[in-house]
């Protein structure tokens, strides 16, 4: 019996010191106060230096813009070599807007474009409107696309905000940035 209660007091003490040994590995494992604060701090600062320039869309809307209308210029081009009629772009401040000469006669409408013309997403006018504070830097004068597709003069727009410019070349109505 007595090396029942030997082996009984033996293995209590193991386990006891296996206990111990658990619990201070548990300690171990944690953060300390001054680790967690740390962290909350950085956490703090990127918040608030980063998080303006992630909430910002003014940039993403100046780009957005400016390839729409890039978009709608080269589409417009496009359509008066297909239809082989004249096709206007007129602008605003804030929009672009796609018609016609429906008729074939430049003496009528404003510029010989007096029908509009249905956009590549199917609206009718196709026209485009700049989101939020954006606008071109100098309202565009129109863009006038003859059958050949090449317009009665050369331009430069300017999106403002965007770092790129859209030429339209006079000579050959090639329209890039």
């Amino acid at each position: 019996m007595a090396s029942a209660g030997t082996g009984m007091r033996r293995s209590s003490r193991v386990f006891k010191r296996r206990f111990r040994q658990s619990a201070v590995k548990l300690r171990m494992n944690g953060f300390t106060m001054i680790e967690l604060v740390m962290v909350l701090v950085l956490i703090g600062v990127l918040a608030a230096f980063a998080a303006p320039q992630f909430l910002s869309t003014g940039d993403f809307n100046a780009r957005g813009f400016h390839d729409e209308t890039l978009a709608y210029l080269r589409y417009a081009q496009k359509t008066a070599i297909a239809q082989r009629h004249s096709v206007c772009v007129t602008f605003s401040a804030t929009s672009a807007n796609l018609s016609t000469d429906a008729d074939r006669n430049a003496a009528t409408g404003t510029n010989g474009c007096e029908a509009n013309l249905t956009g590549p997403r199917g609206d009718t006018p196709g026209s485009i409107a700049a989101r939020g504070s954006v606008q071109y830097s100098s309202v565009p004068s129109a863009v006038v696309f003859d059958a050949l597709g090449q317009p009665g003069a050369g331009q430069t727009i300017q999106v403002a905000g965007s770092a790129k410019h859209i030429v339209v070349e006079a000579a050959t109505g090639y329209v890039h940035e």
